[in-house]
Parts: structure tokens; sequence; C-alpha cells
């Protein structure tokens, strides 16, 4: 048995203290400390005040250390698994980009064996396939020369690996798309987009529970009279939003808006980072076209805003920060949300009884990671200064 002790657990609804975390691969049971005997484990994590979290779920994530979900390299991800512990992050869904059909489907190969194959880091889910399937005015950092219209036959060999499909609602013609891939138990989300309200209103109407891919990005903008995507994300009382909390693709505003107006259970909070996360200034990639990252902002040649550099313990903080809601609210935005819309919330997702132990031990003054543990066993430890 090992256990966490000294910490401030974060439970779904509350905060506990005084309490010792005890685990094996599973979450064993959360006891007050008088009752605990050092006897009982062999292994122990002090948090020393920190809080203690159950690992973040990012699903949505195209690389981070170098590497991208879509390098045709079967160390990438393993590479990308081992990186994301340091950032809190104990699962993911890989995220591909619009490129040749061929390339996106050697990443969904890819993505199918890391999931089967237990790494010693992060978990990997399943498949993020954002695009091919969006609007060539809002492609953002997408390649437009491989958008193509909704078509399920060529996915149909990687359905069982795909957990969520980005999509423009008005590139969608025949709705036999949507319930195809609702019959498959994949996540429809709307995004890249230049759906007026009315569009992405039906659609959602459709699905009954959708995701919208980082909301306010790559989408047209709410206007009084054209409220367009956001406006229908933010009324829309099933539509789960995706956010990207940098400060740099969504104003502190913009978050605390989208938090009153969709609640704790209506936002996910994601990084949608690429390979220059936790690489610092210099040249990079994203989807074949070049990047370049200076003063924490990433951008094409001609300035177009790429995916963020962020990692999700700062993405959850900036939040925190930003929205005003509680310490249990925000991180079950990074846990508890993204569990449920994925269908795993009753294995991971939270500091419950029976539950596979995957914690993280968070600095209580500015969330730095201090330890990470997946299924059990100790993959990051804070280095010594």
């Amino acid at each position: 048995m090992k256990a966490i002790f000294d910490g401030l657990i974060v439970l779904p609804n509350e905060i506990v203290n005084g309490h010792v975390l005890m685990y094996e691969k599973d979450i064993w049971r959360i006891v007050p400390r008088k009752q605990f005997r050092a006897g009982m484990c062999s292994e122990f994590i002090d948090a020393n005040g920190g809080f203690v979290v159950p690992g973040f779920i990012n699903e949505h994530i195209h690389g981070c250390a170098g590497v991208d979900v879509m390098d045709d390299n079967e160390q990438a991800l393993p590479a990308m698994q081992k990186a994301l512990p340091a950032t809190g992050v104990t699962s993911f869904v890989a995220t591909t980009m619009t490129m040749e059909q061929s390339a996106i489907e050697k990443a969904l190969t890819r993505i199918g064996k890391a999931r089967d194959n237990a790494s010693g880091g992060a978990q990997v889910l399943g498949a993020h396939l954002e695009g091919p399937f969006i609007s060539p005015r809002y492609k953002g950092s997408q390649s437009e020369s491989h958008i193509q219209a909704p078509d399920f036959s060529w996915l149909e060999p990687y359905s069982d690996i795909i957990k969520i499909i980005t999509l423009a609602p008005e590139q969608v013609k025949n709705k036999q798309f949507l319930k195809t891939c609702q019959e498959k138990g994949i996540v429809v989300s709307l995004g890249h987009s230049g759906a007026s309200f009315e569009q992405a209103m039906d659609c959602m109407e459709t699905l009954g529970n959708c995701h919208v891919t980082h909301l306010y990005n790559a989408m047209t903008p709410f206007r009084h009279r054209e409220p367009g995507l956001v406006g229908a994300a933010l009324l829309h009382k099933k539509a789960c939003c995706e956010l990207i909390c940098d400060d740099l693709h969504v104003h502190p505003a913009a978050q605390k808006l989208a938090y009153q107006m969709k609640g704790r259970d209506g936002l996910i909070l994601v990084t949608d980072s690429m390979r220059a996360c936790l690489q610092g200034d210099g040249e990079s990639s994203l989807g074949g076209q070049k990047v370049f990252v200076k003063n924490g902002e990433a951008r094409l040649s001609d300035g177009t805003l790429a995916a963020s550099i962020a990692p999700m313990n700062e993405v959850v903080l900036h939040f925190l920060i930003n929205s005003g809601a509680s310490i249990p609210d925000v991180i079950a935005m990074a846990t508890v949300n993204p569990a449920k819309s994925l269908g795993v919330y009753d294995r991971i997702g939270s500091l419950e009884e029976g539950k596979q132990a995957d914690i993280v031990v968070l600095d209580s003054n500015d969330f730095h990671v201090k330890s990470t543990v997946v299924a059990g066993e100790l993959v990051y430890n804070e280095p010594i200064q």
C-alpha cells in the first residue's frame, strides 16, 4: 500500500484537509490522519500542504516536448506520454491535424497502438480528429488544401480509436454523418466554423449532447445581430465548451463570461498545445507549417495565432484566477467533465475509492506540479533544486 499525506485533497465537491489518501493501482481509501498508521504503507508522498487532485485529462493536445501527434515516428507519442506528467496530465486524447488522408490514417494507427501499450507515463485514451471536416474560412492554423466534406467511410476502421471529431456544422450536408458518430460513441465537437446561430443550433439539437472546440477561437465572433456559433454554444444547455486558458487565445473576461453562462458542468479546460510546449522560444512547426515562438506566443509566418504552448497546470491556474470559480469547480473542468464526456468517469476523473490511482500533487501557491502518479506508479517527482 502507498499513501499521500499532508495535502489538501480536492474531491468533486469539496476540499478535505487532515486526511491520508491510500492507494495501490486503484484508490483504496481516504482516511482521517488519526486513523492512519505508518505501518500500513510502504511508500509515501509528502504533499507538504499542496493540493492533491485527480490527474488532468487533456482532450485536445497536438504535441509537446518537441514532438507532434502527426509525426510519422513511433516514438513521438511515447515521448508525449513521458513528458506530460510534469504538467499534471495523466491521460490525453491525441489530436490530429488537417493533412493528407493517408497521414491522418497513419496517425490514427499509431494512436491505437499507443492506447493499447502501457508506457509508464500519461495514458492515451484515443484520438481527437480536428479536421479535415472544417471551414476553409475559419481553418486557423490548419491546412486548407486538405479540407474535405464529412465522410465516415474512410474512418470506419478507426471508429474504436476516435473519441472526438471536430467539424464545421455548415459543412455537414447529410445528418447521417452525425447519427453515425452517435452510434459509434464518438463525440461531435463544433469548431473551425463560420456557422450561423441557426446552423449551429440545428446541429446541436440533432446531436443533443455535443462539444464546442476551443470556444471563441476559429469561429464567427458573437455579434448582437449575428450571435453565430459562440451564441449557440453559450445558450445551448447541453453543449460542453472547450476553453484554451493561456490568457492569449481567450481574454480573462471572456473566460469569466463563459463560466457564468455555462457553469461548472459546461466547460472543459484544454491546452491545444503544439510541439513547442515545454521547449521555449524558437522556430517550430504545426501540421507541416512553420511556426515561430516568441514571448509565449506561437504564430504562423503570416501572424496567425497557432496552437498554444501552455501546459495544463498553467491553464488551470489561469482559469481559477480569471473566473472566480471555486477550486473544486476548476479542477472538475480538467478532470470530471472530460472523463464524463469521454465515457471513462467510472474509472478516472476523480479521487474516489475503487477508481484508478491517477493523482497529482500541486503547489498550493502557483500550481506547479510536485508529483504525479499514474495507475498507482510514481511517474514524475519534482527535481530537487
